[in-house]
Protein backbone atom coordinates (compact mmCIF):
# COMPACT_ATOMS: atom_id res chain seq x y z
CA UNK A 1 0.00 0.00 0.00
CA UNK A 2 1.14 3.54 -0.65
CA UNK A 3 2.50 5.64 2.16
CA UNK A 4 0.30 8.72 2.40
CA UNK A 5 2.76 10.53 4.68
CA UNK A 6 5.08 11.37 1.79
CA UNK A 7 5.62 14.89 0.56
CA UNK A 8 2.89 15.75 -1.95
CA UNK A 9 0.32 13.27 -3.22
CA UNK A 10 1.45 9.83 -4.40
CA UNK A 11 -0.69 8.98 -7.42
CA UNK A 12 -0.29 5.18 -7.25
CA UNK A 13 -2.37 4.87 -4.10
CA UNK A 14 -4.70 2.25 -2.74
CA UNK A 15 -7.22 0.84 -5.19
CA UNK A 16 -10.77 2.11 -4.75
CA UNK A 17 -12.20 -1.20 -6.00
CA UNK A 18 -13.70 -2.04 -2.62
CA UNK A 19 -15.79 1.12 -2.36
CA UNK A 20 -16.42 2.40 -5.89
CA UNK A 21 -18.68 0.49 -8.25
CA UNK A 22 -17.42 0.87 -11.83
CA UNK A 23 -20.72 -0.28 -13.35
CA UNK A 24 -22.65 2.34 -11.37
CA UNK A 25 -20.42 5.08 -12.76
CA UNK A 26 -20.56 3.76 -16.33
CA UNK A 27 -24.37 3.72 -16.19
CA UNK A 28 -24.25 7.50 -15.91
CA UNK A 29 -22.08 7.91 -19.02
CA UNK A 30 -23.63 7.93 -22.47
CA UNK A 31 -21.24 5.61 -24.29
CA UNK A 32 -21.85 4.52 -27.85
CA UNK A 33 -20.44 1.79 -30.02
CA UNK A 34 -17.45 3.29 -31.79
CA UNK A 35 -16.59 5.87 -29.13
CA UNK A 36 -12.99 6.73 -28.27
CA UNK A 37 -12.63 6.58 -24.47
CA UNK A 38 -9.77 7.92 -22.35
CA UNK A 39 -9.20 6.58 -18.83
CA UNK A 40 -6.80 8.96 -17.04
CA UNK A 41 -5.11 7.25 -14.09
CA UNK A 42 -6.61 3.92 -15.09
CA UNK A 43 -4.85 1.81 -12.46
CA UNK A 44 -5.34 -1.85 -13.28
CA UNK A 45 -8.11 -0.97 -15.72
CA UNK A 46 -11.40 -1.71 -13.99
CA UNK A 47 -13.20 1.03 -15.91
CA UNK A 48 -11.29 0.46 -19.14
CA UNK A 49 -12.14 -3.24 -19.23
CA UNK A 50 -15.84 -2.58 -18.63
CA UNK A 51 -16.00 0.22 -21.22
CA UNK A 52 -14.20 -1.83 -23.89
CA UNK A 53 -17.29 -4.02 -24.21
CA UNK A 54 -19.54 -1.00 -24.71
CA UNK A 55 -17.51 0.82 -27.37
CA UNK A 56 -17.00 -2.39 -29.35
CA UNK A 57 -14.46 -3.23 -32.03
CA UNK A 58 -15.04 0.09 -33.80
CA UNK A 59 -14.28 1.94 -30.59
CA UNK A 60 -11.04 2.40 -28.71
CA UNK A 61 -10.05 2.67 -25.05
CA UNK A 62 -6.87 4.52 -24.14
CA UNK A 63 -5.87 3.50 -20.60
CA UNK A 64 -3.16 5.79 -19.18
CA UNK A 65 -1.35 5.53 -15.87
CA UNK A 66 2.07 6.58 -14.61
CA UNK A 67 2.42 3.45 -12.49
CA UNK A 68 4.14 0.78 -14.59
CA UNK A 69 3.02 -2.13 -12.41
CA UNK A 70 -0.65 -1.26 -12.88
CA UNK A 71 -0.27 -1.03 -16.65
CA UNK A 72 1.57 -4.37 -16.64
CA UNK A 73 -1.36 -6.00 -14.82
CA UNK A 74 -3.81 -4.50 -17.32
CA UNK A 75 -1.72 -5.64 -20.28
CA UNK A 76 -1.73 -9.17 -18.91
CA UNK A 77 -5.52 -9.07 -18.66
CA UNK A 78 -5.83 -7.69 -22.21
CA UNK A 79 -3.61 -10.48 -23.50
CA UNK A 80 -5.37 -13.18 -21.45
CA UNK A 81 -8.84 -12.12 -22.65
CA UNK A 82 -7.70 -11.35 -26.21
CA UNK A 83 -9.04 -7.78 -26.05
CA UNK A 84 -8.20 -5.80 -29.17
CA UNK A 85 -9.63 -2.34 -28.43
CA UNK A 86 -7.69 -1.27 -25.31
CA UNK A 87 -4.34 0.45 -25.56
CA UNK A 88 -2.66 0.44 -22.14
CA UNK A 89 0.03 3.12 -21.91
CA UNK A 90 2.50 4.14 -19.21
CA UNK A 91 2.24 7.93 -19.32
CA UNK A 92 2.65 10.94 -17.07
CA UNK A 93 -0.47 12.92 -17.92
CA UNK A 94 0.88 15.93 -16.02
CA UNK A 95 3.42 16.37 -18.80
CA UNK A 96 2.02 15.05 -22.08
CA UNK A 97 -0.59 12.57 -23.18
CA UNK A 98 0.69 10.40 -26.05
CA UNK A 99 -2.44 11.05 -28.10
CA UNK A 100 -3.31 13.21 -31.13
CA UNK A 101 -5.49 16.32 -30.82
CA UNK A 102 -9.28 16.07 -30.66
CA UNK A 103 -9.85 12.31 -30.83
CA UNK A 104 -11.57 11.52 -27.52
CA UNK A 105 -15.37 11.28 -27.14
CA UNK A 106 -15.45 10.51 -23.40
CA UNK A 107 -12.71 11.09 -20.83
CA UNK A 108 -12.87 9.61 -17.34
CA UNK A 109 -10.85 10.81 -14.36
CA UNK A 110 -11.80 8.58 -11.44
CA UNK A 111 -10.30 9.36 -8.03
CA UNK A 112 -7.34 11.26 -9.48
CA UNK A 113 -8.34 14.95 -9.51
CA UNK A 114 -7.72 15.43 -5.78
CA UNK A 115 -4.14 14.25 -6.31
CA UNK A 116 -3.61 16.65 -9.22
CA UNK A 117 -5.01 19.42 -7.00
CA UNK A 118 -2.71 18.54 -4.08
CA UNK A 119 0.34 18.56 -6.34
CA UNK A 120 -0.54 21.72 -8.28
CA UNK A 121 -0.90 19.69 -11.50
CA UNK A 122 -4.45 20.64 -12.51
CA UNK A 123 -3.45 23.26 -15.15
CA UNK A 124 -1.13 20.84 -16.97
CA UNK A 125 -3.57 17.93 -16.85
CA UNK A 126 -6.64 19.91 -17.88
CA UNK A 127 -4.83 21.67 -20.72
CA UNK A 128 -3.81 18.27 -22.07
CA UNK A 129 -7.30 16.83 -21.57
CA UNK A 130 -8.81 19.73 -23.49
CA UNK A 131 -6.29 19.17 -26.29
CA UNK A 132 -7.09 15.49 -26.85
CA UNK A 133 -10.87 15.79 -26.46
CA UNK A 134 -13.29 16.66 -29.26
CA UNK A 135 -15.48 19.75 -28.93
CA UNK A 136 -18.79 18.58 -27.47
CA UNK A 137 -17.26 15.51 -25.87
CA UNK A 138 -17.84 14.47 -22.26
CA UNK A 139 -15.52 14.64 -19.27
CA UNK A 140 -16.52 12.55 -16.25
CA UNK A 141 -14.76 13.30 -12.97
CA UNK A 142 -15.40 10.88 -10.11
CA UNK A 143 -14.34 12.20 -6.73
CA UNK A 144 -14.74 11.58 -3.03
CA UNK A 145 -17.49 13.58 -1.38
CA UNK A 146 -16.21 16.35 0.86
CA UNK A 147 -16.66 14.37 4.05
CA UNK A 148 -14.08 13.12 6.50
CA UNK A 149 -12.53 9.71 5.74
CA UNK A 150 -11.17 7.14 5.83
CA UNK A 151 -11.28 5.74 3.24
CA UNK A 152 -9.90 8.25 0.82
CA UNK A 153 -7.72 11.35 0.89
CA UNK A 154 -7.65 14.02 3.61
CA UNK A 155 -10.67 16.31 3.59
CA UNK A 156 -8.34 19.24 2.80
CA UNK A 157 -7.97 18.05 -0.82
CA UNK A 158 -11.51 16.83 -1.32
CA UNK A 159 -13.83 19.01 -3.41
CA UNK A 160 -17.54 19.65 -3.59
CA UNK A 161 -18.99 19.48 -7.12
CA UNK A 162 -19.09 23.29 -7.08
CA UNK A 163 -15.42 23.55 -6.13
CA UNK A 164 -14.55 21.06 -8.84
CA UNK A 165 -16.48 23.10 -11.41
CA UNK A 166 -14.63 26.26 -10.37
CA UNK A 167 -11.33 24.40 -10.61
CA UNK A 168 -11.67 23.20 -14.19
CA UNK A 169 -14.21 25.48 -15.92
CA UNK A 170 -11.46 27.79 -17.15
CA UNK A 171 -10.01 25.05 -19.36
CA UNK A 172 -12.93 24.82 -21.79
CA UNK A 173 -15.35 22.65 -19.81
CA UNK A 174 -18.93 23.44 -18.82
CA UNK A 175 -20.74 21.46 -16.14
CA UNK A 176 -23.71 19.35 -17.14
CA UNK A 177 -24.66 17.63 -13.88
CA UNK A 178 -23.37 15.85 -10.80
CA UNK A 179 -24.77 12.58 -9.49
CA UNK A 180 -24.12 10.39 -6.48
CA UNK A 181 -22.40 7.14 -7.46
CA UNK A 182 -21.89 5.59 -4.04
CA UNK A 183 -21.85 6.37 -0.36
CA UNK A 184 -18.63 8.37 -0.57
CA UNK A 185 -18.38 9.31 -4.27
CA UNK A 186 -20.01 11.56 -6.83
CA UNK A 187 -19.54 11.86 -10.58
CA UNK A 188 -19.53 15.28 -12.21
CA UNK A 189 -20.17 15.48 -15.96
CA UNK A 190 -18.76 18.24 -18.14
CA UNK A 191 -18.93 19.07 -21.83
CA UNK A 192 -16.04 20.50 -23.80
CA UNK A 193 -16.78 23.85 -25.39
CA UNK A 194 -14.80 25.82 -27.98
CA UNK A 195 -12.10 27.82 -26.23
CA UNK A 196 -12.23 30.66 -28.76
CA UNK A 197 -15.31 31.48 -30.81
CA UNK A 198 -15.29 34.00 -33.64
Amino acid sequence: MADSSQQGHYHAGMSSKAFLNAERVIQEISLKNGDKFLDVGCGEGRFSLAVSKLVGNKGKVYALDSYEKSIAVLKEQIHRDNISNIEAIVADVTKKMPLPDAIIDVCLMANVMHGFLANGEVPAVMTEAARVMKVGSTLVVVEFKKIAGPPGPPISIRMTPEELENLISGYGFEKLRAVEVGQIHYAAMFRTVPRHSN
